[in-house]
């Protein structure tokens, strides 16, 4: 590398000292650009900085028209500066002009200049900027040139992300770092949070970049390098103890990129410029993720963010920080924003201080979603690059029921959403004051709320909302949250202390709904084709009856002297729900046999939810003591339509003709038999849909806690009788046959029915 001034090293000291200096930041950027060309020998350096507008602003040259400096200004993607910000990789030609991305700017004087190099400034692998340096004669940049160059842009990187730059913006334009963005992703829990990123995986924000030793700081690197691996074979080794199962696979992989050669090769060709160990890792991290969020092919894709979350483990070993957020130490109105995270961390938070959940990959299905809507937290989920766009105490603004998040918002953004939260706090109030009120229609129409729960701290909530009891109560979140298969002790007093919160209440327990989208992480997951229509839940409980006998001791030892109510999910016809009895009945016998306390009274249901059911309507009525409509499974079942795929998803309403043909035929057939019929999937706890749930003939409705109030308020408000005559004639004609619900809700507005 040509350098009067004696290579990258003693540049990066240079331009450190000129950091400190007390001047401006115009001046400060100024002399950096200068000192970059003296030391690479170039005749232009020049740095752009990308605007919140996504423009390119020329902040500062040396060897172009100063007079362009915060006037001249590009798209990203325009020219070769533009280009380069565009794909976050270097550009280096040795004939500028004959690139077909080449933009002139004759205001700039750059005509004459005919070799160019130039850089991304990375933050986090989001560019921020863009760093040139030029030459009047046809040269080849060497691959030295271009790795000094990529040095030198981290610490402008760190100039720009301390917000120094700010200050001299000639436009009322923010810079992209600091500026607001607006981003979409998948709502899973609704509710609205106005509050201060807290990274469950904090950045490790290197300032030391320049080594002093560099011998010593790749043995420092090596160090860390081998302490990390171990950490991961550790990992592979309780694998291997908790058996044969995609995990063990996931661990391999990761075990394997870590000893990729060509990685490590990078890390230790980086330390070797001159950089620190902290400061190689954020080098190669910065690659790997500017190329990973360009990236479309889905291995390669998941290969670059297991070398991403190696150098976050790197970094931390290398500085000593933990590697997950201090939970003692968690600031009010607190937004977690996580790449992923497991079900029981979330539990790990203080719940007072957390106003919502922003998830990079997690999607409605995941399980750390499940928790979060038992907890009732604002969640989004699959928000691309969120880890990287954020910096800790940005302020944050979360729309669990539309998948909005605003990052650094606006003001007049800000305002609007403050008016939403109160809105919806004054609603809450209200509802509050519905607590102890009869769900009962204008018509004297009588009706049940149940809450479905999940985990024991939903049990206040009964009490809170006037739940009449807890309809469902998802037992396998127990299951997902354990590092092992819960024993029969551990179960008993799980389900004795979910049953003592509740003393006057009754509680439906669910049993074991695994399978599909919720795999235990200590079981093998089963490759399916469809693991949707495959094996889970009562079919796991009868092909494995240990498992299922085991749950049903504990649950009937921890209802000694009271009652119990069991439901079996995914029934598909009568025979299994006959088997499922008969093993419980079984259990029971042999707890009589033993002399342990006994449940006062047992009843036995079964979940309709696979549509074969609705063909042996009468003979389940009949044989089960209650039944319990899964909206959720039976509605995506009859469109064969995933509720969870995008594309899909859409197709239908669940306020269609057919749907409402359907949960019909259950309460009906419910009714002729003498046998409660509650629908406790997520269509019961919308107004609306609970309007038309309503006229078909349901009396009975489980749904979260945050839903009982405002369909309290509907029932309140809603005459049975009209709603009732007003859907049959709907039905009962091919007008809406694809969706009742514009005319439900002109229905509700004409008739003041509040939804």
């Amino acid at each position: 590398m040509r350098s009067v001034h004696g290579g990258p090293r003693l540049l990066l000291r240079r331009l450190r000292e000129i950091s400190a200096e007390p001047v401006n930041a115009q001046a400060r950027l100024d002399k950096i650009v200068m000192q970059i060309a003296a030391n690479m020998v170039a005749e232009v350096c020049s740095v752009y900085v990308l605007r919140a507008d996504q423009r390119l602003e020329l902040y500062a040259t040396e060897g172009l028209n100063r007079e362009a400096v915060h006037l001249t200004t590009m798209q990203s993607g325009e020219g070769l500066v533009g280009l380069i910000a565009q794909s976050a990789e270097p550009l280096a030609l040795s004939e500028a002009h004959e690139h077909p991305a080449f933009s002139y700017r004759p205001e700039t004087g750059e005509e004459v200049y005919h070799s160019f190099l130039g850089v991304p400034i990375l933050r986090g692998g989001n560019t921020v900027g863009v760093l040139v340096v030029q030459n009047k004669v046809r040269r080849t940049y060497s691959e030295e040139e271009v790795e000094a160059l990529q040095t030198t842009a981290m610490l402008l990187a760190e100039m720009i992300a301390s917000g120094e730059l700010q200050s001299i913006a000639k436009s009322a334009e923010l810079l992209a770092l600091n500026g607001p963005l607006s981003l979409k992703g998948a709502a899973i829990c609704e509710g609205v949070g106005l509050g201060y990123v807290l990274l469950h995986e904090p950045r490790v924000v290197v300032k030391n970049l320049l080594a002093e030793d560099v011998q010593a700081e790749l043995r420092r690197l090596d160090t860390a390098i081998d302490a990390m691996r171990m950490s991961i074979d550790e990992l592979v080794a309780h694998g291997h103890r908790m058996g044969v199962g995609e995990h063990r696979e996931v661990l391999e992989s990761v075990r394997m990129v870590a000893n990729d050669q060509g990685w490590l090769r990078r890390l230790r060709e980086a330390a070797m410029t001159g950089l620190t160990a902290e400061a190689a890792v954020e080098r190669v991290q910065n690659d790997a993720r500017a190329r990973m969020q360009r990236q479309t092919d889905p291995y390669l894709r998941d290969r670059l963010h297991d070398l991403d979350d190696l150098a976050n483990r790197l970094l931390h070993q290398l500085t000593g920080q933990t590697y997950v957020a201090d939970r003692d130490s968690v600031p009010e109105n607190a937004i977690i924003v996580a790449r992923n995270m497991g079900p029981a961390a979330l539990l790990d938070y203080d719940r007072a201080k957390l106003r919502g959940l922003i998830l990079e990959e997690g999607g409605p299905a995941s399980h750390v979603a499940i928790v979060a809507r038992a907890l009732g937290v604002a969640t989004v989920g699959l928000v691309p690059n969120i880890t990287s766009l954020v910096e800790p105490n940005d302020a944050v603004i979360i729309d669990g029921s539309t998948g909005d998040v605003h990052v650094r918002p606006q003001p007049d953004v800000r305002t609007a959403y403050a008016e939403k939260a109160r809105l919806r706090a004054r609603r809450q109030e209200q509802y509050a004051r519905l607590r102890d009120v009869p769900a009962v229609t204008r018509d004297g129409v009588a009706v049940a709320l149940h809450m479905n729960a999940g985990l024991t701290i939903d049990a206040p909530f009964v009490h809170e909302t006037g739940a009449g009891s807890i309809g469902l109560f998802r037992t396998e979140l127990q299951f997902m949250l354990a590092p092992r298969f819960p024993r029969m002790k551990e179960q008993y007093q799980f389900y004795k202390t979910v049953l003592d919160a509740v003393p006057d209440k009754p509680v439906t327990f669910r049993t074991l709904d695994i399978g599909s989208d919720k795999v235990l992480p200590y079981m093998a997951k089963i490759d399916e084709e469809n693991p949707a229509l495959g094996w889970r839940a009562i079919r796991i409980g009868l092909d494995r009856p240990g498992l299922l006998r085991l749950q049903l001791r504990a649950m009937l030892k921890a209802s000694a002297g009271r009652d119990l109510r069991v439901m079996f999910p995914m029934i598909a016809n009568v025979a299994e729900f006959d088997l499922a009895k008969a093993i419980t009945l079984r259990e029971m016998e042999l707890i009589r046999r033993h002399e342990h306390g006994m449940p006062t009274k047992l009843e036995l249901g079964a979940m309709v939810e696979v549509p074969a059911l609705l063909w042996e309507l009468d003979q389940i009525a009949e044989r089960a003591d209650f039944l319990s409509v899964g909206s959720n499974d039976l509605v995506q079942y009859l469109y064969a339509a995933d509720r969870d795929n995008t594309r899909v998803s859409k197709r239908y309403d669940n306020l269609s003709t057919p749907v409402l043909r359907a949960l019909k035929s259950i309460v009906d057939a419910g009714d002729r038999a003498g046998t409660p019929v509650t629908l406790c999937g997520e269509m019961g706890g919308r107004p609306l849909e609970a309007l038309a749930l309503l006229a078909i003939g349901y009396r009975s409705l489980s749904m979260s806690p945050a839903s009982i109030g405002p369909v309290k308020a509907m029932i309140l408000g809603l005459d049975l009788e009209q709603a009732r005559l007003f859907l049959a004639s709907l039905m009962g004609s091919d007008e809406g046959r694809h969706s009742l619900r514009e005319h439900l809700r002109q229905f509700a507005a004409a008739n003041g029915v509040p939804l």
